[in-house]
């Protein structure tokens, strides 16, 4: 995705940082909007769709987290998540929570910009068409490979943007055990135990909606020494 074409929301209720942040991004091409908190979020989200949440961990009221929590079970728009909290357990908490990404205060802008186009160049690249089979079967679920779309019958199950691009992952190498640096590498992340711990929540969230029974994997498997390595049927 082309960053003219993003429309990102801003949720801080820090009104100094959520104006720094609006005219950096209207700057670099971005449509932006922003919120002071995340009942106006919630007002907001109810009206228009966006492609991307930039929203601040530590609000009074709902924080981030909570919030976090809470779209996930709606929406899968991509959510960075903006935390004054730097330590690794803090950022895996939201990662849990279902965001995509995490970038710790004090930042520099332009890291904010690459976290960014980062996140927004997974779910195009998820969507692109190979020339492997297009569907896979992981029993009662069904992943078309050329959408980047999982299905369980009728129903359509929701993935966040990370998720997509780990199932392109996977799905590009069935039956090929992938190390969890392999995987950092591939999602664009920064190399690192920290990003590594990461990867380990994402699949399990992952697990969480593939599998029947998550903590005895049948189609997402744990390839002990070597990673994780997708078994469709």
């Amino acid at each position: 995705m082309n960053s003219s074409d993003a429309h990102i929301l801003i949720v801080d209720d820090d009104e100094r940082i959520r104006t720094l942040l609006q005219k950096f991004l209207i700057r670099n091409g971005f449509l932006v909007t922003a919120a002071r908190d995340a009942a106006h979020a919630r007002r907001v989200l109810a009206g228009l769709q966006f492609d991307m949440i930039i929203l601040d961990v530590m609000m009074p009221g709902e924080d981030g987290l909570t919030l976090t929590r809470s779209l996930r079970e709606t929406m899968t728009t991509p959510i960075l998540l903006l935390t004054a909290k730097g330590d690794t357990d803090n950022r895996i908490e939201g990662l849990e929570a279902g965001a995509d990404d995490y970038l710790a205060k004090p930042f520099e802008p332009k890291e904010l910009l690459l976290r960014i186009n980062a996140v927004l160049r997974r779910v195009p690249e998820a969507i692109q068409p190979d020339t492997a089979p297009k569907v896979m079967h992981l029993g009662s679920i069904r992943y078309d490979k050329e959408r980047g779309e999982m299905w369980q019958g009728e129903e359509l199950v929701r993935l966040t943007a990370t998720e997509i691009q780990l199932m392109k992952i996977f799905a590009a190498k069935p039956g090929e055990a992938l190390s969890r640096a392999n995987l950092v590498e591939e999602l664009g992340r920064d190399r690192g135990q920290a990003q590594e711990r990461a990867v380990d929540v994402q699949i399990t969230r992952l697990r969480r909606k593939i599998e029947e029974d998550p903590k005895q994997p049948r189609y997402l498997q744990t390839v002990r020494g070597a990673g994780y390595m997708l078994a469709p049927d």
